[in-house]
């Protein structure tokens, strides 16, 4: 199994291509901080692992919107109508003409 390298080994290695590249002529550019590389840095972040998104970035995506409504309809399902209550006879008072209770009748509205 071939060994991994630790941080101090790439760090020495990175410093060793730079001061190649430094000898044989390159020059290093330096950026103001907080410059961005983006071109629009307020929009929104582009995936950078998506198959092909430069070509057609809504390929590799399957339609759900048949599974979605499905899951929708059971969390919420529609009740049964309620069957009317069978109409019971209620008791009503009489009353005399001085709102003294004389007797119960039974009605049916």
């Amino acid at each position: 199994m071939k060994p991994t390298k630790t941080k101090r080994e790439i760090r020495a290695e990175l410093d060793q291509q730079l001061e190649e590249y430094l000898r044989s002529g390159g020059k290093v550019k330096e950026v103001p901080r907080g410059l961005s590389g983006r071109i629009d840095p307020k929009g929104p972040l582009t995936p950078l692992f998506t198959p092909r998104a430069s070509e057609n970035p809504l390929a590799g995506r399957t339609p759900m919107t048949e599974v979605v409504a499905a899951v929708e309809s059971r969390k919420h399902p529609i009740p049964a109508p309620k069957r009317p209550k069978p109409k019971r006879p209620r008791k009503k008072v009489i009353l005399d003409d001085f709102g003294q209770p004389v007797r119960w009748e039974w009605v049916e509205d």
